[in-house]
């Protein structure tokens, strides 16, 4: 989303929640109206405090029922029509649940009119709410060029310049046309992308070829821009419908881990980071000690510098499993022979092809240092990785600067989400698997992640430890 529109849905969730509020106090005003109109007399006394301390209660489930319905992606494009409708759905699905709770729970209250009633009031007043957001969202957009949405056409077709027109001439929709190209030519994308900047871009030509299709998807997706295509030949896993101007759009889809999915995994992290970090603290203290003990010269914890999320450096903590003097680190005194002595053992012990690199038999690692490399037990602190958010729990295992700088283009998928302290590839082989397998099973990962899937990889990890490397 761009920044406004995350803006504009951090000021919609207070909003909808005074809304809400709002809506159960004049259902409660007007309580009365049933009696005053004679159509029946009142049955119940609803004490006001305990009614707002229910009220209270319920409030926060119909921000979750929202967020579920998709109610805040802020999209300056969408439609009132279709606002409304995921309003009142959400509203009803709300008022469904809290008349199950309240059949179940008769001493809260049992007013059938004040339920309609803030039902009712509920979907009008949310409705009006979030219509004079837009309109504010959308004088922005129109008057200041706030939100709006950079588009490449690629194509030479009819439709090309019926859209340039229709973007031209409909500013209110929320879209540029910053540059035209008949054909993929990446080169030109990102003299385009540099000059103007890119949001999305939109293929309206069905005669590219796969290879052209899949250098421009991968583009888009390290790149962070919404690739959409008017119908061709190409298929994917992960993709959304929609109709624009009359024409059918195909949108894929990167990953699900955006907006609220992002915040999903980030709540998943901390609870599940806090509950391991107090499970494995007692291990830790004992590894700790013994790495000091066999070799004291060096720190226990040992920081290496590595490639996260969009391509920052990180640091990633593990416990050290070599002899200090052969450790690549800027704090050891024995460096430059450290590295040297490294680069050695790369070109006359690697086991791995592509990017990566795997000593076999490594003589660097101390007694501890095997043990612990070998079940892994090395990358516990990565935790505090985890805690502090420079990690996920699940993800691409992240890599040093020098074997990213290796990387193909297409391999930089990896970096579109956080590193994680297991992965796919962990589950499904460890460091025994070729690089490109290992893409090939982080990629699965990124387009079709879930909160369960991240569950599925935790506990298949520990199955997975207990298993020892071939190399």
């Amino acid at each position: 989303m761009k920044r406004s529109e995350i803006y504009f849905s951090a000021i919609q969730l207070p909003v909808d929640f005074l809304m809400i509020v709002l809506a159960s106090l004049s259902a409660y005003a007007v309580r009365d109206v049933p009696q005053i109109l004679a159509l029946r007399p009142k049955l119940y006394t609803v004490d006001f405090i305990d009614f707002l301390q229910v009220t209270l209660m319920v409030a926060p489930l119909f921000l979750v029922v929202y967020a579920i319905e998709g109610l805040y992606t802020m999209r300056v494009t969408r439609t009132p029509l279709s606002e409304v409708f995921k309003v009142f759905r959400a509203t009803s699905l709300v008022l469904v649940l809290v008349i199950v709770t309240i059949f179940l729970k008769r001493e809260w209250f049992s007013s059938r009119f004040i339920i309609l009633a803030g039902w009712s009031f509920a979907v009008f007043y949310v409705t009006i709410a979030r219509y004079f957001i837009q309109r504010v969202q959308r004088y922005y957009l129109t008057k200041k060029g706030v939100g709006v949405h950079r588009i490449l056409l690629i194509g030479t077709n009819g439709k090309i310049e019926q859209l340039k027109s229709l973007f031209a001439t409909r500013p209110e929709l929320g879209y540029v046309a910053v540059g035209q190209v008949e054909t993929v030519s990446l080169h030109a994308i990102k003299d385009i992308r540099e000059a103007h900047g890119l949001d999305e871009v939109m293929v309206c030509d069905p005669s590219l070829t796969d290879d052209e299709q899949q250098k421009l998807l991968d583009y888009c997706q390290i790149n962070n821009i919404t690739l959409k295509y008017l119908p061709t030949t190409r298929e994917t896993s992960r993709f959304t419908m929609s109709i624009f101007n009359g024409e059918p759009i195909i949108e894929f889809q990167h990953t699900p881990l955006d907006g609220w999915g992002k915040v999903l995994k980030r709540v998943y992290d901390l609870v599940a980071g806090s509950i391991l970090t107090l499970i494995f603290s007692p291990v830790m203290l004992m590894i700790a000690l013994l790495t000091k003990l066999e070799d004291p010269a060096g720190p226990i914890i040992y920081t290496n510098e590595r490639i996260g999320e969009n391509g920052e450096k990180i640091p990633v903590f593990k416990f050290r499993y070599m002899q200090w003097k052969w450790c690549i680190n800027k704090d050891n005194p024995n460096f430059e022979a450290a590295l040297e002595y490294e680069k050695q053992l790369i070109a006359e012990r690697s086991v791995r092809q592509g990017p990566l690199y795997k000593i076999k038999d490594d003589p660097r690692k101390t007694k501890v240092g095997a043990f612990i490399e070998r079940y892994s037990l090395d990358e516990l602190p990565q935790f505090f990785n985890v805690l502090r958010g420079e990690m996920s729990l699940v993800g691409p295992r992240p890599h040093q600067k020098r074997e990213v700088e290796k990387y193909s283009e297409y391999h930089r998928r990896l970096l579109t989400i956080k590193p994680g302290v297991t992965g796919m590839a962990q589950i499904s082989g460890r460091s025994d698997l070729a690089f490109e397998d290992e893409y090939r099973l982080d990629v699965f990962y990124i387009e079709n992640w879930s909160l369960w899937l991240d569950v599925l990889v935790c506990l298949k990890t520990v199955g997975a430890l207990l298993r020892r490397r071939k190399n």
